[in-house]
């Protein structure tokens, strides 16, 4: 049975640092490509970061040179460092793992970030 447990999030005051973490059991990180998004209220998930199965990483632009996605293979855990946080960070951010090649994903049960000062 897939789980991704998120954790990590809080509230900061802008201009700080937050390291969300996100552990995935019942699949491995090599086969499952990883991903946090992020939602506000009335709003759809928005992509921020992603990393592929070989461990390449793309994030969005709104997000690039502030936000970092990494992985522990071996701890089945990926991380979203977040620096530089403003207001407009503030939202549940949800970590999502996709089988490589197929369309079975899952979804975490989402962390608040709340950037307020």
């Amino acid at each position: 049975q897939v789980q991704l447990v998120e954790s990590g999030g809080g509230l900061v005051h802008p201009g700080g640092s937050l390291r969300l973490s996100c552990v995935a059991s019942g699949l491995s990180l090599t086969s499952y490509a990883m991903a946090w998004y992020r939602q506000t209220p009335g709003n759809e998930r928005d992509l921020v970061a992603r990393i592929s199965i070989s461990g390449i990483t793309n994030h969005a632009d709104s997000v690039k040179g502030r936000f970092g996605i990494s992985r522990d293979v071996a701890k089945r855990t990926i991380y979203l460092q977040m620096n530089s946080l403003n207001a407009e960070d503030t939202a549940v951010y949800y970590c999502h793992a996709q089988l490589w090649g197929s369309g079975q994903s899952y979804w975490g049960q989402g962390t608040q970030v709340t950037v307020s000062s």
